[in-house]
């Protein structure tokens, strides 16, 4: 911080979104951008910066001047790029954030969303990443870790906790001498079906104080998932897959307030937070 004709200015801290949603449509960056908006309102003592990098679609990548990144969502496989710059430069850009935060007292702070969190997977490598036995979608419940109770991010929430899930890929299989060798933790696990129930996902981790993902969506919203409701395919999907009463208790559960509005008000509203005040102790 520094003075200006007598006037404190204030700290600025930069946020970019990854947006890896390919130029699909989707609601998921309207909700990232009105969580960071909120994020600015309610920490006034900062110049909060905010900046959308078209990833996966322009090959755009955000540099190390940001403070804080936040990875989308997005369609299709996590591997389906691997041979295409931008998938390169993402991971490169991985590759700097980590290898800054092992060397430098003023951080870098990332959070990953579901695509994003297969992608973190692949980095990492803390788990097997690969096609789900069916796609999941809906308003899904989800197990707490002994960690994720405790955890910032989760520890607010109900347990089981609700969030929007949308996916056709998944972690699995975790890789406990990766996970040990980060330090990192896992903090919740899918509630397993028949299918699957000896082997299920892994829903969120926390790979340092700097780093965490989710393969849900906490960034969803009532409104953002009513628009996939009134999906036909979608609609038709649930139906087919549980029943029409699965359905309508789905959609109920969004103007629950402690179901995914309380998950949207949480999760990544605190790591932003818990981000803003961790940077804002070094420069003061």
């Amino acid at each position: 911080m520094g003075f200006k004709n007598g006037i404190m200015n204030k700290p600025q801290i930069k946020v970019a979104t990854i947006d890896l949603y390919n130029n699909e449509r989707n609601e998921g960056m309207r909700c990232i951008k009105e969580i960071v908006a909120d994020a600015g309102i309610k920490n006034s003592n900062i110049d909060l910066k905010y900046d959308v990098f078209e990833t996966r679609y322009k090959g755009d990548v955000p540099d190390l001047s940001y403070d804080i990144f936040i990875s989308s969502g997005g369609p299709g496989s996590p591997f389906e790029d691997e041979d295409k710059q931008w998938d390169k430069d993402y991971f490169t850009l991985l590759d700097k954030i980590w290898n800054h935060n092992q060397t430098s007292e003023q951080k870098k702070y990332i959070f990953f969303i579901c695509h994003s969190f297969q992608m973190m997977a692949r980095f990492f490598q803390f788990g097997e990443v690969n096609q789900r036995f069916i796609n999941s979608f809906g308003v899904m419940p989800f197990l707490k870790t002994d960690e994720g109770k405790n955890d910032t991010i989760l520890k607010d929430l109900t347990d089981p906790f609700y969030a929007a899930d949308i996916r056709h890929w998944q972690v699995v299989n975790p890789n406990q001498k990766k996970i040990d060798e980060f330090g990192a933790k896992i903090l919740s696990w899918e509630i397993p079906e028949e299918e699957n129930k000896d082997n299920p996902a892994i829903t969120s981790i926390r790979i340092s104080n700097e780093i965490a993902g989710t393969q849900f969506h906490p960034e969803a919203d009532p409104e953002s998932m009513l628009y996939h409701f009134k999906q036909d395919e979608r609609k038709k999907f649930i139906i087919d897959r549980y029943n029409e009463d699965r359905y309508w208790e789905m959609i109920g559960l969004l103007e629950h307030p402690d179901k995914i509005k309380l998950t949207r008000k949480t999760v990544i509203p605190t790591f932003i937070n818990n981000a803003i005040n961790d940077l804002i102790s070094i420069t003061v």
